[in-house]
């Protein structure tokens, strides 16, 4: 088949983007892949055509609106320049506003509806982000009535976009997103100890690990920096956030008397040594539809500490390979005494059976997912 694939962002260090280039890289020769996109980290240069999209990377809501302008002006020109007719037009979410399937790892509509409030942006950062998800929210009603086929990472946001949609429930097809299991495997010769030191923490400190590429307030980093008020044998590295995020957040720590017990070390191309030279990942989100981060700590072989998602119902169990929180400074308090009250080898146990568990999410079976899912397309077309 002939594919147009549109997304904003094709990177690996891009949530979504890096399951797009999984698909692409493994499905390259099987199918003919046409990108419009604003950033492509291209796997395969002489299979995939590139059509660039120029649009700005922040605030997103901005983005929105000119990828939303651009992307069909750039497929536009590229049909008119010989490019050629498709078969398939795949689009992130609410993204395009002519795509044959939506690839949806968010229900903006259900977010605002139930979550918003409670997720504490403020500031002219906050706004941006609330006229983001008006905006997806608002394409929503005129893109998920369109698709032919709706494909999403986890049997909760199925759950969730049939309440808010239910004329898309015999389109749905639920395909967990890929975890890179040998990747994500700690290599004998890493130095576990030298890593920690490095960064402030000893042997006989608790190391809990916090990733997000921004949004701390939904993804719970306060409610983490005020439950180890009460936990001081804890200490945290927080991944992720730009700049002025990050000196917002350690102010925050400041004031809640944390001193040198947060390390932020911001964006970093690779997570992996900081998963390796932790004891617990803790992740009190708001919200998530599959909570990629998650299973890729799971995958490291770290014990989870985390909110009750979407995507996260089907991993953790909780007492075997880790411990299911209330969302609140409470609840992440209690997980982390939970913790705490595990011997080292229980910890390392618990974590084997948490990379066990995310070892069903391998690319492999994602590939296989997908291959599968273009075939059958690919016969009801014929």
């Amino acid at each position: 088949m002939r594919i147009a694939v549109f997304d904003y962002f094709l990177t690996r260090n891009n949530p979504i983007g890096s399951c797009h280039l999984a698909m692409l890289r493994a499905l390259a020769t099987e199918h003919d892949f046409t990108v419009f996109a604003v950033d492509f980290e291209n796997p395969w240069p002489q299979k995939i055509r590139w059509v660039r999209v120029r649009a700005p990377k922040r605030p997103l809501a901005l983005l929105f609106v000119v990828y939303h302008l651009m992307a069909p002006l750039c497929y536009l020109l590229y049909r008119l320049r010989g490019g050629g007719k498709f078969d398939l037009v795949q689009a992130l979410e609410s993204n395009l506003v002519f795509a044959d399937l939506l690839y949806s790892h968010f229900c903006h509509r259900m977010y605002l509806k139930h979550h918003w409030s409670k997720s504490g942006a403020k500031g002219l950062r906050g706004w941006f982000r609330w006229l983001d998800h008006q905006l997806h929210a608002l394409m929503e009603g005129f893109t998920y009535p369109r698709a032919k086929q709706v494909v999403v990472p986890s049997r909760g946001l199925a759950r969730e976009l049939k309440s808010e949609f239910p004329f898309i429930e015999n389109r749905l097809t639920v395909l967990p997103n890929p975890i890179s299991l040998q990747r994500l495997e700690m290599p004998g010769d890493f130095d576990r100890q030298a890593f920690r030191r490095g960064l402030g923490m000893e042997d006989e400190d608790l190391v809990g690990l916090f990733v997000a590429l921004g949004q701390f307030e939904r993804k719970g980093l306060p409610l983490l920096l005020q439950a180890l008020q009460g936990t001081g044998r804890v200490k945290l590295i927080v991944v992720g956030g730009e700049p002025d995020l990050i000196a917002r957040y350690g102010q925050e720590a400041t004031r809640h008397q944390l001193g040198d017990r947060v390390k932020f070390v911001g964006m970093q191309t690779d997570v992996r040594p900081y998963l390796w030279s932790s004891d617990v990942f803790v992740f009190p989100s708001l919200y998530e539809t599959f909570s990629l981060v998650t299973y890729e700590a799971a995958a490291s072989g770290l014990p989870i500490v985390v909110s009750q998602l979407y995507g996260v119902e089907d991993l953790v169990k909780d007492g075997e390979n880790g411990f299911l929180i209330e969302t609140s400074a409470a609840g992440v308090r209690e997980g982390l005494e939970r913790v705490l009250r595990l011997s080292p080898d229980a910890r390392a146990a618990m974590g084997r059976q948490a990379r066990l568990a995310a070892s069903v999410c391998s690319e492999e079976q994602f590939v296989e997912a997908w291959r599968d899912f273009y075939r059958q397309r690919d016969l009801a077309a014929g």
